[in-house]
């Protein structure tokens, strides 16, 4: 047996404790030393936040520098295996078991299988996006990483924080669901296991085993990723039949005229239902997270992001066609959609099956989401955007419990008060706008590269990425004051035809990916942009209204705290020792990015 001796010292970092809340673990940055020092960076804020919007970081300091302030590596032990199943539990829960129903009886009537192909193109197109990036930049930081290192600090902390956000709404809005489910497995009435109070319709009802599946699924990310990642693919292989039941019993049971009318709600209802669906799709991000830990990200991530999301796409539409057979569109139910149909055509036995198969895919999507949304933090947390101290990983688990908790707690306080129409609305349009940024980022990384490409491209490029930005915009408005006219359009696209042209005519590339790249640059990249921003404008005013506001809040912190502590990490003086050892950790930083990589075989 171990001494007490030796398991307190798994607990330390180095000859420091891991557990420690002194107040330089928190704020360390020269600005917040005292009120003095505060008040003289608030002073400096213009100067400051222009030097941040042109601040830039590097492959190499993502890779090396960064990790450093974790203090501790994480384990690399994950293959493409792992990696597709992570996928594959990241996604299949409350996006397919809950909003299908919704979406289908609110907006899109049987249609809502339409709604899940928008959807499912719109995601695949993010997908590649992100694998060209997860494979040359291997880091938890996922779009937080890519961004700072091609859009700079300012673009990265609004991308940091709608995945903050995305990261806290999302696993909120899937205990909601599991809520739900399990009152509908214990054939109790709807939201009888929550409690009833008097505040405002929509935070009204408090739901205490949301927070319970919470703490649980995010214990167990916390212990090891490894066994996390077992417990996920068991769990994701059982699912897998709870699935393939509902697909075929669905079909054997069908009925083709509960398909009349097929859009009842017209084209405008098939993408308002596509941009809150979206939210079934927004786990693939969670493989690009998981980098540092994989084994040989070059060939694993493209296996993990593209097979698992094409599973994913073709799996979500047929249970969609299923659900819209199975029951007429007007009676599904919202909450339990998949249940109810199936109790409709007499199969009362299958209800149960279908409740577990849920349930069980909503806790892989809640583990998956404790998995990766702790890396996330945590790789911001490296940059000094949120407190140091979220980026610290525990020396014994490998793990970042101090991130994973922070997303925990703030989702459990959500999904304690908030509904799942507020949240899966809110996600939607936040997980696109990073979406975007994304696609933005893959035509100046393959278009720019500093102090090699001449000043008249970068203006070029500029230029044209406004024209691409700018028509998809007016296609998104004008689609959503005229749903039905065509003169806009005979405007807006082509604008965005002459300025992803006009990449393609007039500007060189100016990088190759060394293993994996994203096809048909720039058209892919630049007709995400335009879908991307098609589907946020199909979204409900309230949910954009709910997204400025949270931007707000989002920008007074930057302003007050993450812009004072990155300026001062970016500009800290440089020890003698550092200097001497630059050119080495440089060498290294290269010799780790060629293993990165490594060709697929």
């Amino acid at each position: 047996m171990k001494s007490s001796n030796e398991e307190s010292a798994n607990d330390q970092v180095g000859e420091r404790s891991y557990w420690r809340w002194s107040k330089q673990d928190f704020f360390p940055e020269e600005s917040f030393r005292n009120w003095g020092t505060y008040r003289s960076a608030l002073s400096q804020m213009c100067f400051r936040l222009k030097d941040r919007i042109q601040g830039r970081s590097d492959d190499v300091t993502e890779l090396q520098e960064l990790r450093k302030r974790s203090e501790n590596d994480m384990k690399r032990c994950l293959s493409w295996w792992d990696l597709t199943w992570v996928g594959l539990g990241g996604h299949i829960g409350a996006g397919i078991f809950v909003l299908t129903g919704q979406e289908a009886h609110k907006h899109a009537g049987p249609a809502i299988v339409l709604s899940y192909v928008v959807a499912g193109a719109s995601a695949m197109l993010a997908v590649f996006c992100y694998t060209e990036f997860a494979v040359e930049i291997p880091v938890a930081g996922g779009s937080f990483a890519y961004l700072r290192v091609e859009l700079g600090d300012f673009a990265a902390f609004i991308a940091a924080g709608n995945i903050l956000l995305e990261s806290v709404v999302g696993a909120a809005a899937v205990a909601r669901a599991w809520t739900s489910y399990f009152t509908n497995l214990l054939n109790r009435p709807s939201n009888s296991l929550r409690i009833h109070t008097s505040l405002r319709n929509g935070y009204n009802l408090l739901d205490p085993i949301a927070v319970a599946v919470l703490v649980i699924t995010a214990t167990i990310a916390m212990i090891s990723t490894k066994q996390a990642s077992r417990i996920n693919w068991v769990a994701s292989a059982i699912n897998t039949v709870a699935i393939l039941f509902i697909i075929i019993a669905g079909f054997v049971h069908a009925d083709p005229s509960n398909l009349t009318p097929f859009m009842p709600y017209g084209a405008k209802g098939v993408f308002q239902a596509a941009a809150v669906v979206y939210f079934g799709y927004t786990g693939f991000d969670s493989i690009s997270t998981m980098a540092e830990e994989t084994k040989n990200p070059s060939k694993d991530i493209p296996i993990g992001l593209l097979g698992s999301m094409s599973i994913i796409t073709l799996t979500y539409c047929l249970m969609a066609l299923v659900l819209s057979m199975l029951q007429k569109y007007t009676e599904l139910d919202e909450n339990a959609a998949f249940s109810v149909a199936f109790q409709s055509v007499g199969m009362r036995w299958a209800k149960y099956l279908v409740d577990l198969g849920a349930l069980k895919s909503m806790t892989t999507v809640l583990l998956i989401g404790a998995l990766s949304k702790g890396r996330y933090s945590t790789h911001i947390a490296r940059a000094h955007m949120i407190p140091p101290w979220f980026a610290l990983v525990h020396p014994k688990t490998g793990t970042p419990i101090n991130a994973t908790l922070l997303i925990t707690i703030l989702s459990a306080l959500t999904a304690f008060f908030s509904s799942l129409d507020i949240l899966a609305s809110l996600l939607s349009v936040s997980t696109l706008f990073v979406f975007t940024m994304m696609a933005v980022a893959v035509l100046v990384r393959r278009y720019y590269v500093r102090d090699k490409t001449p000043q008249q491209n970068l203006s070029k490029l500029g230029a044209f990425l406004l024209i691409i930005v700018a028509s998809s915009i007016g296609t998104s408005a004008y689609w959503g004051l005229s749903p039905n006219g065509w003169i806009g359009y005979c405007v807006t696209i082509p604008l965005w035809f002459l300025g992803t042209l006009g990449i393609y005519k007039f500007l060189p590339q100016q990088r190759t990916p060394k293993a994996w790249g994203v096809p048909f640059v720039p058209w892919l990249p630049s007709f995400s942009i335009a879908t991307n921003m098609f589907l946020m404008g199909s979204s409900g005013s309230a949910a954009f209204l709910r997204f400025v506001i949270c931007t707000i809040v989002m920008l007074v912190y930057y302003l007050l705290f993450g812009l004072h502590a990155t300026y001062d990490m970016a500009h800290l003086p440089q020890q003698p020792e550092a200097k001497l050892q630059q050119v080495d950790n440089e060498d290294d930083g290269q010799s780790n990015l060629e293993e990165a990589h490594v060709s697929v075989p």
